[in-house]
């Protein structure tokens, strides 16, 4: 685990669409891909994987996950929409995602909502869950190097890994399964209505 802040700094945490990103014009889907690409290109697991492909934007618009665009253009709402999208991807699925953003679609069209500012307060909370997640992972280390102190091993170091892997997925699945849970909280709350 020797490389545990190399492989921190490649993750690039802080990488996200800015709305000073975001073109006011609105901007043709290849604009679209290109920016996303541009933004988030560091972040991939490997070169194969894509940030955003033109199916997938069909896809998120077929699937209703965000409102219909106009002559073919995306305007800033959409670009904060797609990367809510993005964010939210990794750990929700598409029909989660399209239930929680029901109603962002919804005040956006029908309520003149500043998504933009609603999107600010997305990307300061985003800051500080990387800023709590630099402490935190540096606290789930240990606790792995304390754990495996006993273990008198050869493969130590390798155990170690797999353990602080073994961590950090279950960790992964309480938030994932928490976040879940409150998206059905939200498909109930709309069910009673």
């Amino acid at each position: 685990m020797k490389n545990i802040q190399d492989i921190l700094n490649q993750l690039e945490l802080e990488s996200h669409i800015s709305l000073n990103d975001i073109p006011e014009i609105d901007l043709y889907m290849d604009q679209v891909i290109q920016l996303f690409e541009n933004k988030f290109n560091g972040s991939k697991r490997n070169e194969e994987e894509k940030v955003l492909t033109k199916t997938m934007v069909n896809n998120y618009a077929k699937g209703k996950l965000f409102f219909s665009i106009k002559n073919k253009k995306y305007s800033k709402e959409h670009l904060i929409l797609i990367s809510l999208i993005y964010q939210l991807k990794g750990a929700l699925s598409i029909n989660d995602i399209k239930e929680l953003l029901e109603g962002l679609n919804r005040k956006v069209v029908e309520e003149e909502f500043r998504l933009d500012e609603f999107y600010n307060s997305v990307l300061t909370v985003n800051t500080k869950n990387v800023e709590n997640f630099y402490e935190e992972i540096k606290e789930h280390i240990q606790d792995v190097k304390e754990e495996m102190q006993a273990l008198e091993d050869s493969d130590r170091s390798y155990l170690e890994q797999v353990l602080l892997i073994a961590s950090l997925v279950q960790m992964s699945n309480v938030y994932r399964r928490t976040a879940e849970k409150l998206v059905d909280e939200i498909i109930g709350g709309k069910e009673v209505k």
